[in-house]
């Protein structure tokens, strides 16, 4: 359990403060510097605001004499301090004019809560804490004389108060909301048939936790969506677009123009990186994106740069994690891939030489998957598993040994320290025997562990960053890898939740609100129509054919139906990916009938599902009649043919 101990407290006009700043005012930029006066920093109220606003009364007067003035009207200035605190960077953060020192002049202020505003443009509020009582209920007109502790190392902050003369001030202890899981980040795919609304998606991240996001590509409604969120983001670049921003600067300058400048400036876009390519380096690409991924890069951190955000925003590349290997097969023995090793250290090198991180992508789920023989307790984080004995470090989960494969391929090749981001992992819930949401829920518990305790690996110590994968299903995705392509997300397609989950808040995850969904009506098999009309199978491979049927192959959620209700599924799930459109369900002919009763009740091994309503029923074409409405093609297709046949 944690304690708290006041060791040392000063009051803002005091003179042995005072003395303290003035003498050691260098050690308060680094902690590392001097660690005992670390423990004694009493952070002011509005110096970094009063600086900002004395170089700005400076930039307006007419005059030297005209800036006297108003400098004197101003004074007195506290003077500059840092705090050491993780959980307040004093780069990103600043106070607002409602925290005011005994020595300041008393003002009156009508806006309670102590605010947090990043010092990086466009100045959004990052977060506010109230430092009165904890009903909130003072007088908004009384003149208050605030002073903030910060705890050096723990999320938590000391406030007092005075609001009244003779009257006995208010102490308070502030934790910061999210602290357990500081910065969680993850990712938002939009390859969805019938995607949430970006501001339901926006707020659904917020109300959860999740500070930072990973996009694979700058999609103008998401975008303006985060705008003034506080979440950061990572915007993604399509490989297809390489070619083009490696063969030419303009067109990298002009991208970052449209998809980075303009978000931040006019949008309030808190923007960080941009991911340069997503796995270009995958084995299954067969050297398709090599030539063009490095130039690229340089391209998008050179246009960067031209547009003044290069010490802002950095380009990285998210990289699958067969771009490395060992030979002994141990941790210890990792390298970058042969084949690309050499373009491998041009790509590091380029982002250590630019403040850049290495971005990662690792899944103990595949692991797990390809290999029939692995170890399923290998790819949790109980520590039950057989350890793979790497020299004096036992490795008992494959995320360790993965991560550390790549650690060691860094240091072997001179790149011991650079930073590292997890860009994705994850664990699906549907479309594979190992893919359910016990298991899911298994792994994510244990993952979320790790990051709440902040802890690292064997060769790491530090904690890397972390984008889960993913937000949502995506029922659009390709499904070359597997049919768990489509069901990655910690939320279903519309928000719901699919099972309990603590991300480091205290509390279970909250599902999307304000959703809107089509009329509770389905498309099912009808009644009296017989499983073993020849006709059935050839209308199952339509629907599976324009909608995702990926939940009824073998070992997936509703692979064990009957033939009616395999029928049936299929017949729904394509009547709600084309909007319960007029005639959809008539499609079928006399095999199906669409009932608003839901089917669900008498089958719950697996649900009916209704779309979202996106507000397009009569705009998506009728597959029959029209050539231009996009397929959702699923290798499903002929397992549910030889499904229905053997079930006849």
């Amino acid at each position: 359990m944690e304690t708290t101990e006041i060791v040392a407290f000063f009051q803002n006009s005091a003179d042995d403060l005072y003395s303290l700043f003035e003498l050691f005012s260098d050690h308060f930029y680094s902690s590392s510097k001097n660690l005992f006066l670390m423990k004694f920093i009493s952070t002011h109220s509005n110096n970094i605001h009063a600086l900002e606003q004395l170089k700005c009364n400076k930039d307006k007067a007419s005059s030297s004499p005209q800036f006297v003035k108003m400098m004197l009207a101003t004074l007195p200035i506290s003077c500059q301090s840092q705090s050491p605190s993780p959980y307040f960077d004093h780069s990103l953060f600043r106070y607002d004019e409602k925290l005011i020192s005994a020595a300041d002049r008393h003002r009156q202020s009508t806006d309670h809560p102590i605010k947090f505003i990043s010092r990086r443009q466009p100045n959004i509020l990052k977060f506010k804490i109230k430092p009165g009582t904890e009903s909130g209920n003072v007088d908004a007109r009384a003149k208050r004389i605030s002073s903030f502790l910060f705890h050096p190392t723990l999320p938590l902050a000391i406030s007092v108060q005075q609001t009244l003369i003779l009257q006995p001030p208010v102490v308070n202890i502030h934790f910061r909301r999210r602290a357990l899981v500081d910065g969680l980040g993850c990712n938002w795919g939009t390859r969805s048939t019938h995607p949430l609304p970006p501001n339901i998606v926006v707020n659904l991240m917020k109300e959860n936790g999740f500070d930072k996001v990973k996009l694979f590509e700058a999609d103008p409604f998401a975008m303006h969506a985060l705008g003034r969120s506080g979440i950061q983001v990572m915007v993604g670049i399509p490989n297809e677009m390489l070619a083009a921003l490696a063969s030419s600067v303009r067109t990298a300058e002009e991208w970052v123009s449209q998809n980075v400048s303009y978000f931040i400036s006019q949008k309030g876009v808190d923007i960080r990186y941009v991911a340069v390519g997503n796995e270009p380096f995958l084995k299954t690409y067969q050297n398709k994106y090599t030539q063009t991924t490095l130039p690229a890069l340089q391209n998008i951190q050179a246009a960067l740069i031209k547009a003044g955000l290069g010490r802002d925003v950095k380009a990285t590349v998210p990289l699958n994690a067969d771009v490395y290997e060992t030979e002994t097969g141990l941790p210890s023995g990792g390298d970058f891939r042969g084949d690309i090793h050499t373009l491998m250290l041009s790509l590091v090198k380029f982002l250590s030489q630019n403040g850049a991180p290495l971005t990662i992508n690792i899944y103990p789920f595949l692991s797990l998957q390809s290999d029939p023989h692995f170890p399923v307790d290998y790819a949790f984080f109980e520590g039950t598993a057989s350890p793979v004995i790497d020299g004096s470090i036992a490795y008992t989960n494959v995320f360790e040994a993965n991560y550390d494969t790549l650690v060691s391929a860094l240091e072997r090749n001179g790149f011991p320290s650079i930073p590292i981001i997890v860009g994705e992992i994850g664990w699906p819930t549907d479309g594979n025997p190992n893919a359910n949401p016990q298991m899911a829920q298994r792994f994510y518990r244990g993952l979320l562990n790790r990051i709440s305790q902040g802890q690292g690996t064997p060769r790491r110590s530090a904690p890397p960053d972390i984008y889960l994968f993913a937000l949502t299903d995506e029922d659009a995705k390709s499904i070359d890898p597997g049919k768990f392509e489509r069901h990655w997300g910690i939320f279903n397609f519309d928000g719901t939740i699919k099972y309990p989950l603590d991300l480091g808040n205290g509390r279970n995850l909250t599902a999307a609100r304000g959703v809107r969904y089509l009329a509770r009506q389905w498309c099912i098999m009808a009644p009296e129509a017989d499983t073993t009309d020849p006709n059935l199978p050839a209308k199952v491979d339509f629907a599976c054919t324009y909608a995702d049927c990926t939940k009824l192959g073998f070992g997936s959620s509703c692979g064990g139906l009957d033939a009616r209700s395999n029928a049936s599924h299929a017949f729904n799930i394509y009547y709600q990916t084309v909007n319960q459109q007029r005639g959809a369900c008539e499609q079928f002919g006399y095999l199906a009938a669409v009932t608003k009763i839901d089917p669900g009740l008498a089958d719950a091994s697996c649900k009916y599902e209704i779309m979202i309503d996106t507000g397009k029923h009569e705009l998506v074409s009728n597959p029959g009649t029209s050539s231009g409405h996009v397929k959702v093609r699923s290798s499903t297709v002929a397992l549910l043919s030889l499904l229905l046949v053997a079930c006849l």
